[in-house]
């Protein structure tokens, strides 16, 4: 009577734990991160790289820095930008944030 069994004490359900309700929060997990952060910044850079390719002279464009330009121009790797007359920079074509509609640089000179 003072003896209890080892058999006794370990009660039910000790069974193997299902694999499937192991990994189940990990696949969500990697579910979540992937459509909220991979997803969109593959397609960011997918399009970026699609705008690099695109340009051509006489587009007017910012750079990252913040430069709003006319690219008189181009290169494989670098953009020969004007930014004013008679003023030119040159910029790695990934300095490229974004073209702009024509006569933006007309209008932000006017302001």
């Amino acid at each position: 009577m003072f003896f209890i069994s080892d058999a006794m004490a370990q009660g039910a359900g000790a069974g193997e734990p299902n694999l499937l309700a192991t990994f189940l929060p990990l696949l969500l997990i990697f579910g979540v991160m992937y459509f909220l952060l991979i997803r969109p910044q593959v397609k960011r850079q997918k399009d970026h790289r699609k705008l690099i390719e695109t340009i051509e002279k006489g587009d007017e464009v910012t750079t990252t820095g913040g430069l709003l330009g006319r690219i008189v121009g181009l290169g494989d790797v670098l953009v020969v930008l004007e930014i004013a007359d008679g003023t030119t920079v040159v910029v790695q074509r990934f300095a490229i944030a974004s073209v702009m509609p024509k006569g933006t640089i007309k209008d932000a000179r006017e302001a």
